[in-house]
């Protein structure tokens, strides 16, 4: 019999979820009494009470530094608050997709998952906690302030300090609780659950031809040492036939190999570069805990996130899925650009614009109003499970290309000429002095918001543009009538051009100001042109108003995408 022990605690105030859940650096959870049991008993205590014994709730996390020790905190805690089964990817290792996959197919309660995304790992790195529902979807605002709230007053939790799982062997534990009907912990292959899901999903005879038939393309699919490595190793290499040398970096790592988990082109710069040689004609990168991906055609060339969604949208039907459901809508957040808006219009389909995160597409998923949709943060998925899906996108692009038959250059090039160009960049200016960036924004909000902008004109270079609308993005949802305000500061110029500034919450560290710049463009002698070159006079408009470099010191960006 497992004895419940109450520990009596300190509150801590800092304890409030973004929208990707709590993360701070592995320090302030390792140097912090408490603190790790306490956010854990937060969480639990919002799931309620009548619930627990048959419920069952899904652990994974993506393998970082201090997971293991989480995940059996997560197991005694949740023992002495009366869960009465978990299910636990073995060796703690689950991406973000296949826990949101496997919540639902299970009808679990919900899911804790142990990853601070593309954040870096290892004990100087970045550790986060976050609570999915039973929809599969991260937790939305009302239940991430109630865990807020909780742990704002927690006095006490409840655990079981005797109680330890082995997380390494698939298969069933069993254990006797004080006061409690009895715990099953289940440890389960990390990929089947989701391989399954695929398989519905895709055509795997097509994709197996394609990279492994007479005829097939070569692929480099770049893991970063994150939790994708096993997913690519069962499904692309070993069920879809590709060579086992096209997965790098396939073991998960609790430091992610000392580099930075993040799919683009500064911390993929390995994959860019060896896709520049020739050789491979299709490459991915993924991030730390599966849900964000980079595409790549051969010699290098990059598909901007905003694009890849897009060209999902205009192939849609080349996935049997969306042959088997229809499409219900499109959707993409208000920073991504307006390429995906383009394929909607023609196809006449329904397109919502969103703030970022993807709790917004979820309530839109959950109404049967969203198929497909995609933020320009890398992430990319459907309605197949309620989070973005890295390897997902790589497969619908990989779907795309066998039916197509033509490269991921041509593939785009195409797309450009028949529904125009929206060229596109964000500049990430990162662990920006919180002061600094915050006096920056109130003196952008001041500028954008006196009478005298709406209509003024800035030049830059031979380029002039006039001013249409200044506004701090609100969105009210069509599901359920409720306003999300302040989700970022939008610049719109007549002619549809946008200048975005937000401030970041899903780093650990400082703040993270991000520049986002669109503007469409269908003169076919211009759209094959470089978007820095393109969007340069926009920039140099948009650091002049912010007067970024002089609030904040900074000279340029961390990173250009």
């Amino acid at each position: 019999m497992v004895k419940i022990t109450v520990v009596k605690t300190k509150a801590y105030t800092d304890q409030k979820p973004g929208t990707s859940g709590l993360r701070k650096r592995v320090t302030v959870f390792q140097q912090n009494q408490h603190y790790a049991e306490n956010f854990i008993q937060s969480i639990i205590s919002t799931i309620e009470p009548s619930q627990r014994q048959e419920g069952s709730l899904v652990v994974g996390g993506d393998g970082r530094f201090f997971m293991k020790d989480a995940i059996q905190l997560i197991v005694q805690i949740a023992a002495a608050n009366g869960i009465g089964r978990l299910v636990i990817g073995q060796n703690g290792i689950m991406s973000t997709p296949a826990v949101s996959c496997v919540i639902r197919k299970i009808k679990a309660i919900g899911g804790i998952i142990l990853t601070a995304s593309h954040n870096p790992g290892g004990p100087s790195g970045d550790f986060g906690i976050k609570y999915n529902i039973s929809s599969g979807g991260p937790a939305p605002e009302g239940i991430t302030d109630k865990i807020f709230q909780i742990s704002k007053g927690l006095q006490e939790y409840h655990i079981c300090p005797e109680l330890k799982v082995d997380l390494s062997t698939i298969g069933k534990q069993t254990f006797e609780v004080d006061t409690f009907k009895p715990l099953t912990v289940e440890i389960v292959d990390s990929v089947e659950s989701y391989a399954e899901m695929l398989r519905d999903i895709f055509d795997f005879a097509a994709l197996k031809e394609l990279l492994s038939g007479p005829n097939h393309i070569s692929v480099r699919l770049d893991a970063m040492h994150g939790v994708v490595g096993p997913y690519v190793k069962k499904i692309v290499c070993e069920e879809l036939g590709a060579p086992a040398n096209s997965a790098i970096n396939c073991v998960p790592s609790e430091d992610f190999g000392g580099h930075h988990p993040d799919p683009n082109l500064t911390y993929a710069a390995d994959l860019v570069n060896t896709m520049k040689g020739g050789e491979y004609d299709f490459g991915a990168a993924f991030d730390g805990d599966g849900d964000r991906n980079m595409v790549l055609g051969k010699h290098g060339f990059f598909v901007n996130p905003s694009d890849s969604v897009a060209v999902i949208g205009a192939n849609i039907t080349c996935i049997p899925y969306f042959q088997k459901t229809g499409v219900k809508g499109l959707a993409r957040s208000m920073p991504t650009s307006g390429a995906l808006d383009n394929v909607a219009k023609a196809l006449k389909m329904e397109l919502y614009e969103t703030p970022t995160g993807w709790k917004f597409f979820g309530n839109l998923m959950d109404a049967g109003k969203l198929s497909l949709c995609g933020e320009e943060s890398f992430g990319t998925g459907s309605d197949h499970i309620r989070e973005k899906d890295g390897l997902w996108a790589v497969l619908a692009w990989l779907s795309i290309l066998a039916t197509r038959k033509q490269s991921v250059e041509d593939i785009m090039k195409e797309h450009w000429q028949k529904f125009g160009r929206n060229f596109f960049t964000r500049y990430d200016y990162e662990e920006v002095d919180s002061d600094a960036a915050n006096k920056m924004i109130a003196h952008l909000q001041n500028t954008m918001f006196d009478k005298a902008f709406v209509g003024q004109k800035f030049s830059s270079g031979d380029k002039t543009y006039q001013v249409e609308k200044a506004d701090n993005f609100e969105y009210t949802d069509p599901v359920d009538g409720s306003v999300s305000k302040g989700q970022g500061l939008r610049i719109i110029f007549s002619d549809g051009s946008r200048i975005i500034f937000r401030l970041s919450g899903t780093g650990s560290a400082g703040a993270t100001i991000r520049l986002y710049i669109d503007s469409y463009e269908k003169d076919p002698q211009k759209i094959y042109q470089d978007p820095q070159v393109m969007l340069a006079p926009l920039v140099d408009i948009a650091l002049k108003i912010s007067q970024l470099q002089e609030k904040t010191g900074r000279t340029g960006p961390t990173v250009i995408t």
